[in-house]
């Protein structure tokens, strides 16, 4: 079954085609990655599969249901996380606050209720709680749980917007170069780590990345971007012997 469906997605700013006719299907289960140089598109397939932009061109399919013109806080609910390229967590917060903040957006209380200290409230509140510590005790950060997001080094920061991810209880989780800055133990730990949620969680995986070790050992199949269009689309041992792709991003066979 296709979790994610995208059919001849189309994005222009301006004058500039960033997405140009772009088709891929997400079976559910895998890790699928999408490489390719700088500029090739990547991060704005994230931005229109997520909500963020409307595509020129083309539609969009989640388990079926079609999602091109749907908001970004409703394609979330649906059960679409994701990080960002950027990280993007609430510095000042502490971090549990950060991954209890991914948890509100799918709770049913509302503000007043928050705001008054009502039953229903707390006892949700006493649950996000809970799974907030759960998944800072799978990314290995229950330790720091009280201290500012912005005071941890790069790769904790990284697995932090992980776990404020999962507090979405996503189906479909979305990573956007999730081993940027990281020296190369840590990145064999997020190796470990995205094995790992994807068989605790049942989550099917999109992942951006440019390093070629990650992505060739840890996923099953990937597509390739170039210059907005996609150029191939296979296993790992197909696309790292792929006469375009060495030509356009890889250089040599890994």
């Amino acid at each position: 079954m296709a979790v994610l469906k995208l059919e001849g997605i189309t994005q222009e700013f301006g004058g500039l085609r960033a997405l140009d006719s772009v088709s891929l299907e997400v079976e559910a289960g895998n890790i699928f990655g999408i490489i390719g140089p700088n500029g090739a598109g990547k991060t704005t397939l994230f931005n229109i599969i997520t909500g963020i932009y409307t595509p020129t061109e083309g539609n969009l399919f989640f388990k079926d249901e079609m999602i091109t013109n749907t908001s970004a806080y409703n394609i979330a609910r649906l059960g679409v996380g994701r990080t960002f390229q950027n990280i993007r967590l609430f510095g000042k917060l502490s971090v549990l606050d950060n991954v209890k903040v991914g948890s509100y957006g799918i709770t049913s209380s509302s503000f007043f209720s928050n705001l008054l200290g009502l039953p229903k409230a707390k006892r949700e509140e006493k649950l996000v709680t809970e799974k907030s510590l759960e998944l800072l005790e799978l990314v290995g950060l229950v330790e720091v749980r009280h201290e500012y997001a912005d005071s941890l080094a790069y790769g904790d920061q990284r697995r932090l917007e992980i776990a404020r991810a999962l507090a979405l209880e996503p189906s479909l989780l979305l990573l956007d170069e999730p081993a940027a800055g990281m020296n190369s133990s840590e990145k064999l730990e997020l190796m470990e780590l995205i094995n790992g949620i994807k068989e605790q969680f049942d989550l099917t995986i999109l992942l951006v990345e440019h390093d070629m070790n990650l992505v060739m050992n840890i996923c099953d199949l990937i597509a390739v971007l170039d210059y907005g269009k996609k150029i191939a689309e296979g296993n790992p041992v197909e696309v790292k012997s792929d006469e375009k792709v060495i030509m356009s991003y890889l250089g040599v066979e890994i």
